[in-house]
C-alpha cells in the first residue's frame, strides 16, 4: 500500500472496463503493476536497441577485416610480380652492362697490343735507318777518297770517270732509301701517336662505364635488400627456419641453367674474380633467394581460408577448460573455404566430432585442417594450389553454429594459424 501511494502521482490507478452483451468486468491496474509493465517495456526497447548495435557493428566491422584482407591479398601478388619484373629487368641490365665492359676491355686490349707493335716496328724501322746512315757515310767517305785519287791521277781518265759515275749512281740509290725509311718512320710515329690517343679516349669511355655500372649495381643492391628482408621477416615470424625452407624448396627445384647462373668473366684467362662480377652474383644470389622465397610462400599456409565477409568466433588456445586447437571463422551457410597454400588432399570426409573435414599435407612438415564444411570439392589424393576453393562453410560435426575451424599443424603438432596469417599480413 505505502509502494502503491508513492506511486500514484506518476502512475494513477487505472481500470480497465470489459464489456459484453450480458455484463461488465474490469481489471485494476495498480501504480505497481503499471511500473512492472512499463519496465518490462523499456527493458525489451533497449535489448533490442543494443541487439541492433551489435549486428550492426559486427556487419561493419567484418566487411572491413573482409576488405583489408582482400586488399592485402592483392597487394602482397602484385609485390611479388613486380619484384618478380624487376629481377628480371636488373639481371638483363647487369648482364648487358657486364657485356659492354668485356667489349670495352676487349678493344684496349686490341689497341695495346696493336701499340706495341706499333712501337716494335719503330724501333726496328730506327735501328734500320741508323745502319743505313752508317752505310752512307761510310760510302761518302770513300766517294770523296775517290775524287781525290781522280783528282791526282790525270792519266787514268777513262777508268776514274767510270767508276765515278758507278759511285754517283750507288749514292743515288742509297739517298733515295733512306728518305722512304724515314716516311715509313714518321708513319709510325703518327699511327703510335693516334694509338695512344684512342687508347685514352677508351680509358675515359671504361671510366664513365664502371660509374654507370656502380650506379646499377647499387640499386640493384638496394632492391634487393629491400625485397628480401621483408620476407625474411615473414618466415622468422611465422616460427619457420628460412635456410631450411630454402635448401628444401631448392632441392624440388634443382635445375641449373638460365640467367641466375653465377657468372664468371675474366679478359686476361686468370681466375681471379673481378669486385663487379662479385657483387653481380651477390645480387644474383639475392635475387635466387627471392626467387625461392616466392615459390615457399606459395607453399606455406599465409593465406585466408576465408575470403568473403567474416568475423572470429573463438581463437587458438584453451576453451571452457579443454585445449581449442585451432581458430573459428563464421559466416553465412555455404561461404567458399580455400586452401591456404599449394598442397595434397589427404583426407575428404566425415571425421567424428570434426563433421565433414579436408586435410591437406603441405611442404615443411605442415598440415591443415578445414572442419565443419557442409560440402566436400575435393578428393584424396588431389593437388590443391593456394586459394583454390575446397568446400563450403557449414555446421556438420559436433558445431553450435556455422563456422569454419581451421587447423595448422607442423610436425603433428597444432598450432596457432592466425601466427601464419598475422605474419604475411605484417609484412604485405
Amino acid at each position: 500500500m505505502k509502494i502503491n501511494s508513492l506511486l500514484e502521482r506518476h502512475f494513477p490507478e487505472r481500470r480497465l472496463f470489459l464489456r459484453s452483451d450480458a455484463d461488465t468486468r474490469f481489471i485494476r491496474l495498480r501504480p505497481v503493476t503499471q511500473l512492472l509493465g512499463f519496465a518490462g517495456s523499456a527493458a525489451i526497447v533497449g535489448w533490442a536497441i543494443i541487439a541492433t548495435s551489435i549486428l550492426l557493428m559486427d556487419s561493419i566491422g567484418s566487411g572491413n577485416f573482409r576488405d583489408q584482407a582482400k586488399r592485402d591479398q592483392d597487394a602482397y601478388e602484385r609485390r611479388l610480380n613486380e619484384l618478380s619484373a624487376e629481377r628480371d629487368a636488373r639481371a638483363a641490365e647487369a648482364l648487358a652492362a657486364q657485356e659492354r665492359f668485356n667489349a670495352a676491355l676487349s678493344q684496349i686490349s686490341i689497341m695495346q697490343s696493336e701499340l706495341l707493335n706499333s712501337e716494335t716496328s719503330r724501333r726496328e724501322l730506327e735501328t734500320g735507318i741508323e745502319v743505313i746512315q752508317t752505310t752512307l757515310r761510310k760510302t761518302m767517305k770513300d766517294r770523296e777518297s775517290a775524287r781525290d785519287q781522280v783528282a791526282a791521277l790525270s792519266d787514268g781518265g777513262t777508268n776514274t770517270a767510270a767508276n765515278s759515275a758507278t759511285d754517283d749512281a750507288a749514292l743515288n740509290f742509297l739517298t733515295a732509301a733512306l728518305e722512304t725509311t724515314a716516311k715509313e718512320r714518321d708513319q709510325v710515329v703518327a699511327d703510335a701517336q693516334d694509338a695512344l690517343l684512342k687508347a685514352e679516349e677508351m680509358k675515359s669511355e671504361i671510366e664513365v662505364m664502371s660509374d654507370k655500372n656502380d650506379q646499377i649495381f647499387r640499386q640493384l643492391e638496394e632492391a634487393m635488400t629491400v625485397s628480401v628482408k621483408p620476407l625474411d621477416k615473414m618466415f622468422s615470424a611465422a616460427g619457420m627456419n628460412t635456410d631450411r625452407i630454402l635448401n628444401e624448396v631448392r632441392k624440388g627445384y634443382s635445375g641449373q641453367g638460365g640467367p641466375l647462373m653465377p657468372l664468371s668473366f675474366s679478359t686476361r684467362g686468370g681466375s681471379a674474380v673481378s669486385a663487379n662480377t662479385q657483387r653481380a652474383n651477390d645480387i644474383l644470389k639475392d635475387m635466387d633467394r627471392l626467387n625461392l622465397y616466392r615459390i615457399a610462400a606459395q607453399k606455406a599456409p599465409f593465406a585466408n581460408p576465408v575470403k568473403s565477409a567474416f568475423r572470429f568466433t573463438s581463437g587458438f588456445g584453451r576453451r571452457w577448460g579443454r585445449m581449442h586447437k585451432g581458430t573459428d571463422f563464421a559466416a553465412p551457410h555455404g561461404t567458399p573455404i580455400y586452401s591456404t597454400a599449394d598442397g595434397v588432399v589427404i583426407h575428404s570426409g566425415w571425421l567424428s566430432g570434426y563433421g565433414k573435414l579436408v586435410k591437406i599435407q603441405h611442404q615443411f612438415g605442415i598440415e591443415t585442417r578445414y572442419a565443419h564444411l557442409s560440402k566436400l570439392r575435393v578428393k584424396v589424393g588431389q593437388r590443391v594450389s593456394r586459394g583454390q576453393r575446397i568446400g563450403d562453410m557449414g555446421n556438420t560435426g559436433r558445431s553450435t553454429g556455422t563456422h569454419l575451424h581451421y587447423e595448422l599443424r607442423v610436425g603433428g603438432k597444432a598450432v596457432n594459424p592466425m601466427i601464419y596469417i598475422k605474419a604475411a599480413n605484417d609484412v604485405f
